[in-house]
This record gives C-alpha cells, sequence and structure tokens, in this order.
C-alpha cells in the first residue's frame, strides 16, 4: 500500500512537473515572439518609407518584398505549429502591387507577428508534441513554431543590408 501511494505521489508530481516546464516553453516562446515583433517593427521604421523598392541587387527581393516574405512565411511555417487556418492564404503578397508600401508592409509583417502570438497563447502545450505539417514535411507542432521563428529572422536579418544601402542605421539588437 505504502509503495502503491508513493507511485501515485512521484507520478502526480512528475506529471505537475511536466506540465508546468511546457507551460513555462510557452511563456519564453510568447516573449520571444513578442521581442521578434518589435525587433522586425522596428528594422520597418528604421527603412525610409520612400526606399522599400531598394534592391540590394538586381536578381534579389526588394526591402518590401523582403518583409512580405517574412509575413506570409510566418504564418505558414506557424499555422502548422499553432494549429490554426492561414491567414491571407492563396495570396502572394511579395507579387501584389498593392502590398509594397510602406504602410502596407508594416501592417502584413506586425499582423503574421499577432497570428503567431495568439496562436500560441491559445494552443494547449499537450499539442506541442503533435505531429503535423503537410506530405512529406511532418513534424511536430513545437517544431513548425521554431521553424517559423527561424525563419522569420533569418529574412529579418537580411534586411540589415538593405538599410544600410539606403544610408540608415539598422536597430539595435534586441536579444533581451
Amino acid at each position: 500500500m505504502k509503495k502503491s501511494l508513493f507511485l501515485i505521489l512521484v507520478l502526480s508530481f512528475s506529471l505537475g512537473l511536466k506540465a508546468q516546464v511546457a507551460d513555462s516553453v510557452k511563456a519564453n516562446m510568447i516573449a520571444d515572439w513578442e521581442r521578434a515583433k518589435l525587433y522586425t517593427k522596428a528594422y520597418l521604421e528604421a527603412m525610409p518609407k520612400d526606399k522599400y523598392s531598394l534592391r540590394a541587387q538586381d536578381s534579389v527581393r526588394t526591402f518590401a518584398q523582403q518583409m512580405l516574405h517574412l509575413a506570409q512565411g510566418t504564418v505558414m511555417l506557424g499555422s502548422n505549429g499553432i494549429n490554426k487556418p492561414m491567414i491571407w492564404q492563396g495570396a502572394n503578397l511579395e507579387q501584389s502591387k498593392t502590398a509594397q508600401s510602406a504602410d502596407s508592409v508594416m501592417y502584413y509583417a506586425l499582423a503574421s507577428y499577432d497570428y503567431v502570438i495568439e496562436g500560441l497563447k491559445a494552443l494547449d502545450v499537450s499539442k506541442f508534441w503533435e505531429k503535423a505539417g503537410r506530405g512529406n514535411f511532418m513534424f511536430t507542432r513545437y517544431a513548425w513554431i521554431e521553424k517559423a521563428f527561424e525563419h522569420q529572422t533569418h529574412h529579418r536579418g537580411q534586411t540589415t543590408v538593405y538599410i544600410r544601402i539606403a544610408g540608415a542605421k539598422p536597430p539595435q539588437e534586441m536579444l533581451f
């Protein structure tokens, strides 16, 4: 009887601890996404509004297209993680003439962060380890959220060169 009670207590403690760890991971993810949103907003504000059509080189995206690609990638990858239907599905923001203005780019970029942040807040942490995806790309929901974060970081980082070419100064890093 004592062994059974002890085992029940240990299991209860371990399950409670696991839930606390998962909740902590979720809280840290939300904080990272909120910080990334502010960092990207600072990048968008650092680029002069009349330079959003700037290309670092002829064969690459414009600044606006980079940020629109960031936004759509965030939504596409993030949707697999947060188990929420994609917004702007079927749209090609990078090629949309009406999406290229500074105000439109700001809207789409920040809305993509809100989409993931709201989805994360609503996501039950027990769903982190479910497999999700499309075709051959099946990963845990947690992995999809991480991939979305990596993608937005990569494309925001690429725009540093654009801001410098435009004669402006990129924002200071925001690790904390």
